[in-house]
């Protein structure tokens, strides 16, 4: 009986289907190019690896049997679907495949995100079928993530404190002083360093960036992570922070927000594409981030590419 499938099995089940197509064994010498002998005992062989006749060949001539009927038609189904195998695994050699999760930081500029959805523009343009998921959270669940293999990539302003994450910078964000239309400092043109530190500031929980604002505020009652709250907090008239420009720049245009005190209390955020050292990268992933350097390289992208 046959219960394993080897080489040789294919081998004499394609020599039945061309007997069968045609019509026997002498009919079928010229097409395989071996002799009637030979076939027969090919045929035999097969016959005794199933464990019952395929055929009847005689004076009667040839016929198939009851099984021999069954055989040929699972056997052409077999064939069908080797094919159809050969033609799959044929196309999967360059397609990419698999998932990729990537998270972003929050309150990204728009132009940052054009450039996100420009390098996945470039990916689907690959050969691929790859399931891409996007989640926007604060830069230490980024990390956290990133670290329990929950993402394969992440993009925002990280501490670059964990060693095991690779980080590769990408582009950096502009960040001013900034306070309500509701604040004492509104009205004054340039106020003095005297008259800031007087003011209750935002404080982040973020250290590595707190410590590169060059307004260092001397009180503080009011904390957040997200730049909505900081947002928030500055609006109010109570308080000044420091807030991206592009966030500001909409309540700017309004009259509600000023900028406060000269260019040297701006300062520079510089966001990376994170990922973990420890794991090999898919194929997919190593495309993705080719894709990602790309869009945020290319001429349009003045404003965010990474600094030297």
């Amino acid at each position: 009986m046959l219960s394993q499938l080897r080489d040789l099995d294919l081998q004499l089940l394609r020599l039945f289907v061309c007997v069968v197509e045609c019509g026997g064994f002498s009919a079928a010498q010229g097409e395989l190019g071996i002799g009637q002998s030979t076939i027969s005992t090919q045929m035999a062989k097969l016959e005794t690896r199933l464990g019952y006749r395929l055929c009847e060949r005689g004076k009667a001539g040839f016929r198939l049997t009851p099984k021999g009927e069954q055989v040929l038609a699972a056997t052409r189904r077999l064939f069908a679907a080797i094919e159809q195998f050969k033609g799959e695994a044929q196309g999967m050699a360059d397609k990419l495949l698999g998932e990729l999760r990537i998270g972003l930081s929050e309150a990204l500029d728009a132009q940052v995100l054009e450039q996100v959805a420009a390098a996945i523009g470039r990916f689907r343009q690959r050969n691929q079928a790859v399931q891409i998921e996007l989640l926007s959270a604060m830069p230490a669940e980024l990390e956290r993530r990133l670290l329990q293999d929950q993402l394969h990539l992440a993009i925002g302003y990280f501490a670059g404190q964990q060693h095991t994450l690779d980080y590769q910078p990408l582009f950096s964000e502009q960040q001013r002083l900034y306070c309500a239309k509701a604040h004492p400092l509104f009205d004054v043109a340039q106020p003095s360093q005297a008259q800031l530190d007087t003011c209750d500031g935002v404080l982040h929980p973020y250290r590595f960036i707190s410590a590169a604002e060059p307004f260092q505020p001397t009180s503080s009652s009011a904390r957040s992570e997200q730049v909505e709250g900081c947002l928030s907090f500055i609006l109010s008239g109570a308080h000044i922070g420091y807030l991206p420009r592009h966030i500001a720049a909409p309540w700017q245009a309004r009259g509600l927000l000023k900028a406060l005190g000269p260019e040297e209390l701006a300062f520079t955020v510089q966001f990376h594409l994170a990922q973990h050292r420890g794991r090999a990268p898919s194929e997919a992933q190593l495309a993705l981030v080719e894709d990602i350097h790309a869009a945020f390289s290319a001429p349009d992208a003045t404003e965010h590419r990474p600094r030297s």
